[in-house]
């Protein structure tokens, strides 16, 4: 049986990616993975590929061992692994708890890592990992300093596994995008003062979407980036010392833009 598997399916990025995927892989079933079953049970009216929920908190360690019986007994082919699983919490580090740091670290970074090792095993040549990494990966980021630095850690280990995969078939690549309308901002502004409210541009989150899943199967890329604005802020990135990168950023966020009506019920 040949699938594709979503984690942080139930909305957002991980959501569009459901809807988008059969566009470019043909696959039996698409596994998708968030912890509100409902949710996930509804992506089966809006897309024809059949879809099997799999209700899982990849917060709790107990839920890779389920997962991985899951696949032990089904021993797909699995054709695309999307980890699209993650959150982020804006504001002054020492305003925002300890343990929701330490969840985004898990969630970001750990089960990312897990969910990437658990299905390369059922991979064969021609399947593809995206991870939906972020903008933020490649600078420190004040007040989005936890998130930042998880993002930096999914890029880095993306880029170095996928040339490890050279010979196999198999490819990874990140996704990094700017700021894109999401639910993602319900959770990250709860923390949030004034310390973050400049958003110079917020993308759809089906254009981005869109020019991922491209990107994944028709470049060599291992790394995509959406939108010529944001092209050029890692281009600038990549030249300017990073002291000075920061003081830019932290300039920006004295101006408000494009910060109302941000999160959704």
């Amino acid at each position: 049986m040949k699938i594709a598997i979503v984690t942080g399916a139930s909305s957002g990025m991980g959501r569009e990616f459901v809807l988008q995927l059969s566009q470019y892989v043909q696959v039996d079933e698409i596994w998708v993975i968030a912890r509100r079953a409902e949710a996930l049970a509804a992506l089966a009216d809006e897309v024809k590929t059949p879809v099997r929920p799999v209700a899982l908190d990849l917060c709790d360690n107990n839920s890779f061992e389920s997962f991985s019986q899951l696949l032990a007994e089904e021993k797909p082919d699995v054709k695309l692994l999307v980890n699209a699983a993650g959150f982020g919490k804006f504001g002054k580090f020492d305003n925002i708890p300890v343990e929701e740091d330490l969840r985004m670290i898990d969630l970001n970074c750990k089960a990312l890592v897990m969910m990437t090792r658990l299905v390369l095993p059922y991979m064969q040549k021609g399947s593809h990992v995206l991870q939906l990494d972020s903008l933020s990966a490649f600078q420190p980021v004040p007040y989005i300093a936890t998130y930042g630095a998880t993002k930096s850690f999914v890029l880095s280990y993306t880029r170095a596994v996928n040339q490890e995969l050279k010979g196999t078939g198999i490819r990874m690549m990140a996704m990094n995008p700017g700021w894109v309308k999401t639910e993602f901002f319900n959770h990250a502004l709860t923390t949030n003062g004034n310390e973050v409210q400049y958003y110079n541009h917020l993308w759809e989150a089906a254009d981005v979407v869109e020019t991922g899943l491209k990107d994944l199967y028709k470049t060599k890329k291992d790394y995509s980036v959406h939108g010529l604005s944001v092209k050029g802020q890692v281009f600038l990135v990549k030249l300017l010392p990073h002291s000075l990168v920061m003081k830019i950023w932290l300039s920006q966020q004295k101006k408000a833009k494009n910060n109302k009506n941000l999160t959704t019920k």
